[in-house]
């Protein structure tokens, strides 16, 4: 392999840092949210307890559970962990049935705190209770939302979401499959949900299928609707198959019932869930999210080549492309940064010098591993570069004679508008540096990213299409196939501010 030209041992950051980098203690992009529904099954709600605490990675502020006794809708909603307010027999019994959907969320942005804003949302309408849960973004949400308002609509919190349940209650259909529908071909964006009515379980994935969705069996005969195949695993429950784009799954008594509304059109499933946001022991669209990216690992190592005595992980989720990074190198993997699982995200940092260590309270670099030697350090993206500054910074620190750095993706130049929590694009650095001055801002001997070919077959493409991409990639390309009417309608930072808690 020919050599990268490296600059100076202890290169120093001669580009200055941007005040949204200096202000922002993470540069991560941040989760989506997950959500789990059940139907006929007589622990439904511990089931659904469970299955939310195997979707925690895409939602961590708050969690609410909504289940159904035959009689009456029970429901239970905290800010926080699932572990935190679901772990009593208390709370589970409370929560009687054999039907429940659940959700963890992460919010965009916005008021995160307020309880009214944590789902799953419940509705008694003139056909009967309706609880919902949602993954995704609406993007024509604050257009609907005007209408309704003006028509007399009263809202109770600042989600897309409501938007939903609003156009089902006010949908002149009579039958309340019909009337989800009605709702459904009134929004546009990027979706999965679940809805709990008194007689069935409802399952809806957006036409493109951009956001994931996968039904699964138990034993005794109930069925699971959740965001990945990893809530499945920890029930014992069996996969079905995925959800297909634009596919409505009614699970009621008379078993699973399948309806497309929609035109059919060619799907572009979220490429940055095999990246990034799905856990590597799920498997999304027929594949192993663990094998893919150890395969993009591999494919980084084809493109970007260098001469190192160490591979080393940014964990936890370079972990896997770092694995297949040095398997195709052929040099040793090493676990140069430990990360400490027990800090929380709201770790009190009350002084600047005490901020100023708050990447090692997540993060340590393991100095045995990493004095004397060239190192290679493999991530899965960078958004803001915040975060790799300063593992940069630590892993020089602990002795490193060079660094580089390797991208398990392509660069992130555009914000997503479909349910990842990405900042605009005047805070992204790639939008806003070229190469070259995103290594010397970072502080490495060498910075490189995958391909977009590279990405692409590592999901088992040949290649990108570019006339017709087989994902949506719109994060790496800025081409949005779904259109951004809220973005495009003249609304104001204000307005727009007004739908920030995205489910």
């Amino acid at each position: 392999m020919s050599k990268i030209p490296a600059t100076p041992q202890g290169i120093t950051n001669s580009v200055k840092i941007p005040d949204f980098v200096r202000s922002e203690e993470d540069g991560r992009p941040r989760e989506e949210c997950g959500i789990f529904g059940i139907f006929g099954n007589s622990e439904a709600t511990a089931h659904t307890v469970l299955g939310l605490h195997a979707l925690q990675h895409r939602g961590q502020e708050a969690a609410g559970i909504v289940s159904f006794d035959g009689a009456r809708f029970n429901s239970h909603r905290s800010l926080g962990h699932v572990g935190d307010h679901f772990n009593t027999e208390r709370v589970v019994e409370r929560l009687k049935g054999t039907a429940a959907i659940g959700h963890v969320r992460y919010s965009t942005a916005g008021e995160k705190t307020l309880l009214r804003n944590v789902q799953p949302l419940f509705a008694d309408l003139n056909v009967g209770g309706v609880a919902v849960a949602h993954n995704g973004n609406l993007t024509n949400a604050l257009q609907v939302r005007k209408r309704l308002v003006k028509s007399g609509a009263i809202f109770q919190s600042t989600m897309d979401t409501e938007v939903i349940v609003h156009l089902i209650a006010t949908s002149p259909r009579a039958a309340l499959r019909d009337r989800v529908i009605d709702a459904l071909l009134q929004i546009e964006g990027a979706y999965s949900l679940v809805l709990l009515t008194k007689k069935a379980l409802i399952g809806v994935r957006d036409p493109l299928g951009v956001r994931p969705l996968v039904l699964g069996k138990t034993d005794d005969g109930g069925h699971i609707l959740a965001s990945e195949t990893c809530a499945l695993d920890i029930i014992g429950a069996d996969f079905v198959r995925d959800v297909e784009p634009g596919e409505i799954i009614r699970i009621s008594e008379k078993g699973v019932e399948s309806f497309k509304p929609f035109p059919a059109v060619k799907s572009r499933f979220c490429i940055f869930e095999y990246v990034y946001f799905a856990r590597p022991d799920s498997f999304v669209e027929g594949s192993s999210v663990y094998d893919v990216r150890k395969r993009i690992g591999a494919e980084l190592a084809r493109e970007q080549p260098v001469e190192a005595d160490a591979i080393i992980p940014v964990p936890d989720s370079g972990t896997p492309a770092a694995i297949g990074f040095a398997e195709e190198s052929n040099i040793p993997f090493e676990l140069g940064i430990i990360r400490n699982h027990y800090v929380g995200r709201t770790f009190i940092e009350p002084t600047e010098n005490i901020r100023h260590l708050g990447v090692k309270l997540k993060h340590n670099a393991n100095r045995a591993s990493i004095r004397g030697k060239r190192v290679v350090l493999v991530d899965d993206s960078i958004v803001r570069g915040t975060t790799s500054v300063k593992i940069v910074q630590m892993v020089r620190e602990a002795g490193a004679t060079e660094i580089h750095m390797r991208i398990a993706s392509p660069p992130t130049t555009h914000p997503c508008f479909y349910g990842i929590d990405t900042p605009r694009r005047d805070k992204l650095l790639a939008a806003n540096h070229d190469l070259e001055s995103m290594r010397q801002f970072i502080g490495v001997d060498s910075l490189a990213y995958v391909s977009a070919n590279g990405l692409y077959r590592a999901t088992g493409e040949a290649n990108r299409n570019a006339q017709r991409p087989q994902y949506c990639d719109a994060c790496f390309t800025g081409e949005y196939p779904i259109s951004l009417t809220d973005e495009n309608d003249n609304n104001t930072p204000a307005q727009l501010s007004l739908l920030a808690e995205r489910a």
